[in-house]
């Protein structure tokens, strides 16, 4: 990792990175384990791992992200798979050294375990994804996917892998703790959502910067989002200008904004929300 790497706004992402993960090991240990429920995708598949071979969660996915982050190396943004690898490194140690507090608590109502670790599940993963990191896992084949077709419906994907999980869940833990998990998992999504993505999936964004060039071409190539030139005059310079203007994702905002801010660290930069938003690269395109 090279010194140019290690710059403010990235420490800053990494740290929350660290703090989210360390916050999904609180929910998970302290309230999803303890009521013996599940997590989506990988987190799912190792804790059925522990339950029923007592193997830490930790442990498994440590191995299973190995062969994904290998090949997150050779197909995408090294700078995503630094943040990933951290992510992943943080949650499975923290999962690890976290064991014991799942004992802490002895209450026996499985519906509070399952809100209280949904939530807190929700508010560390959003930390994480907001600073543009993740956990591994899906995640890592999901943007893989995503590179190759763009149009591919990670979402749908991502359901039908949980819905495999809450089906193993129901046929080994019994119904009630399947239906459990499905809410445990719909709070996560939720909340993770509020603390991602607020209100609304898209927003509309107007830049104004003297290095229109340079912030577009970084747009095109690192979100792989489509950038149009506005024409305007300024009503005190009378300078005609070139005004970008841009729809993305909110779990892309961030990254957008750094893209500008790098580049030109007087740009002006205009966000709206946009309730709706049909195209390529949107609606079943996200």
């Amino acid at each position: 990792m090279n010194t140019k790497f290690l710059n403010k706004n990235n420490i800053i992402d990494l740290l929350f990175i660290i703090f989210g993960s360390f916050l999904g090991s609180i929910g998970v240990n302290m309230f999803l384990i303890h009521a013996k429920l599940l997590s989506g995708g990988v987190t799912g598949v190792a804790l059925i791992f522990q339950y029923v071979f007592k193997i830490q969660a930790g442990y498994v996915i440590l191995l299973a992200n190995i062969p994904l982050f290998i090949l997150s190396l050779k197909k995408l943004d090294k700078k995503f798979t630094i943040y990933s690898l951290v992510g992943t490194l943080s949650f499975s140690l923290s999962l690890i050294l976290t064991q014991s507090i799942s004992n802490i608590l002895n209450i026996n109502d499985n519906l509070l375990y399952c809100l209280y670790g949904g939530v807190i599940n929700g508010i560390g993963f959003g930390l994480v994804f907001t600073h543009r990191g993740s956990t591994g896992g899906f995640d890592i084949v999901a943007m893989i996917i995503r590179k190759k077709y763009s149009n591919f419906n990670i979402g749908t994907i991502s359901f039908a892998i949980n819905l495999v999980i809450v089906t193993i869940s129901a046929g080994i833990f019994g119904i009630p703790s399947a239906l459990y998990t499905l809410i445990a998992m719909y709070i996560t999504s939720f909340v993770m959502d509020k603390v991602v993505k607020g209100l609304h999936q898209s927003k509309s964004v107007f830049i104004i910067t003297e290095k229109e060039e340079e912030v577009s071409k970084l747009i095109l190539s690192n979100l792989n989002r489509g950038v149009t030139y506005l024409y305007g005059e300024g009503a005190y310079t009378k300078e005609e200008k070139k005004i970008l203007y841009c729809i993305v994702p909110l779990s892309q905002l961030p990254e957008l904004k750094n893209i500008v801010t790098n580049v030109d660290k007087k740009a002006f930069i205009s966000i709206s929300d946009a309730s709706e938003v049909q195209g390529k690269g949107f609606r079943n395109g996200l």
